[in-house]
């Protein structure tokens, strides 16, 4: 009888949250592309993001962005190898570290945020050294 309760409760909760992960997979998507002509906005994240709820809602969605000919590769690389090209790390670490300094020195006076916004920046950099480098001709 429990196992009957719990058993329809995850059926529903399925189906509830297969809507809601493709609507957010889209919503990050938008906000990718968004990414792409606006500065220091990133992109890559919102694909990223949007990978991940579309692995878990949708099979079609999912492989339309990992095959996508514009940020397709990027996002597969990352989510099925946890690996960035060494061009990416750095121009991620150098947008990172930049719009966090330029933030804790024009838009706060507070030490405890400058601190709070220090440990994310190193924080964030170490995650993105911490992956794997891809070299140009690795093989898909």
């Amino acid at each position: 009888m429990i196992d009957s309760f719990y058993t329809n409760i995850s059926s529903s909760m399925k189906k509830i949250s297969k809507p809601i992960l493709i609507a957010a997979g889209w919503i990050f998507v938008s906000l990718g592309i968004i990414g792409i002509f606006v500065p220091l906005m990133p992109s890559t994240i919102f694909f990223i993001i949007a990978a991940w709820c579309f692995a878990r809602s949708s099979q079609r969605f999912y492989d339309w962005l990992i095959n996508h000919p514009r940020f397709g590769k990027t996002v597969k690389d990352y989510y099925e190898k946890r690996a960035m090209p060494l061009k990416s790390k750095v121009y991620a670490i150098v947008l990172l570290v930049g719009t966090i300094s330029l933030s804790a020195i024009f838009f706060t006076q507070k030490t405890s945020v400058r601190i709070i916004l220090f440990i994310i920046a190193v924080s964030v950099s170490a995650y993105i050294i911490s992956l794997r480098t891809l070299k140009k001709a690795e093989p898909q």
